[in-house]
């Protein structure tokens, strides 16, 4: 016992392992990554959040391949550099190449692009087609219309592709850093939850719409599919996140989890939405935390 807790005590750190690759002094090493690619004011969960990420993903963020965007109202939101999703394309095993091709309207004027990526395990390839009207923004990178809808296109047909959740480009990280925090460090922890002789009490205030719309008269209570499909309608997306992972993170086994996500069914909440991608892929992430904490990731 004494030689198995003297093991686990001797093993690096994660910004231990980081800076060895580096050949880094630890302290130097965490020093300018919080200089270069945090925000002023950060926390250290917040560096260790983002650190995390860098090390799953393998991204350096001595390079920039992987920096922090300040989220409104506080926390951080993972953003990979252009530089850093070739990187996670090319080092993928099954990647097997990517075609290019421009759509642009009669007077000339570029349309769309379309992207197609090959894996070696499958036959087709996934193809995604994004949109100038859609994507362009008023910043000087959009000046060069053609190289950045190329990278959009690329970086979403990546996603299909090989599943990269929780990391951002530079403008998705912009726009959901004004609509909410989504790093979880700061948040308090979710209830536990209810012991049964607690079944009847009164719901939390944050579903009391859906008891409010029960009929005093009927014996029945709602099931779980009935309030999360009445809260689909009527809360916002951050209450909606925020419920989805405090019901996520009481499920004790796969089986449990599936079941909650079934009954919030985000991908078909958010699907069609105007910015519905970016949400899914929200959803998605918070989901792969739950099941890496359940051990089935």
């Amino acid at each position: 016992m004494n030689a198995i807790t003297k093991t686990e005590a001797a093993r690096p750190s994660l910004i231990d392992s980081m800076a060895a690759q580096r050949n880094m002094d630890p302290a130097q090493f965490a020093k300018t990554v919080r200089a270069t690619v945090m925000p002023a004011q950060h926390t250290n969960e917040q560096f260790a959040a983002l650190m995390l990420v860098a090390d799953k993903y393998d991204l350096d963020p001595i390079l920039k391949e992987i920096y922090a965007f300040p989220a409104k109202g506080g926390g951080i939101v993972p953003i990979v550099s252009i530089d850093g999703w070739v990187n996670l394309i090319n080092s993928h095993p099954q990647y097997d190449g990517v075609e290019f091709d421009f759509e642009h309207g009669d007077d000339g004027v570029l349309v769309s692009c379309t992207c197609r990526m090959y894996r070696k395990d499958r036959s087709r390839p996934v193809t995604v087609t994004e949109y100038l009207s859609e994507c362009i923004r008023n910043t000087e990178p959009w000046k060069m219309k053609h190289r950045m809808l190329r990278h959009k296109t690329m970086i979403q047909a990546a996603r299909y592709a090989f599943g990269f959740a929780g990391i951002y480009d530079e403008d998705e990280g912009a726009k959901i850093a004004e609509m909410r925090e989504i790093n979880p460090v700061d948040r308090k922890p979710p209830a536990p939850p209810k012991p049964p002789e607690a079944e009847h009490k009164p719901a939390p205030a944050t579903i009391d719409h859906v008891a409010d719309s029960i009929d005093a008269d009927s014996e029945d209570e709602p099931t779980a599919e009935d309030m999360a499909e009445d809260q689909a309608e009527v809360i916002d997306d951050t209450t909606f996140f925020e419920q989805l992972e405090e019901a996520l993170a009481v499920a004790g086994d796969l089986e449990t989890l599936e079941e909650v996500w079934t009954e919030f069914d985000p991908m078909a909440r958010f699907d069609g939405q105007k910015g519905g991608e970016i949400n899914q892929g929200i959803a998605m992430a918070i989901r792969k935390r739950a099941e890496k904490r359940i051990g089935g990731a």
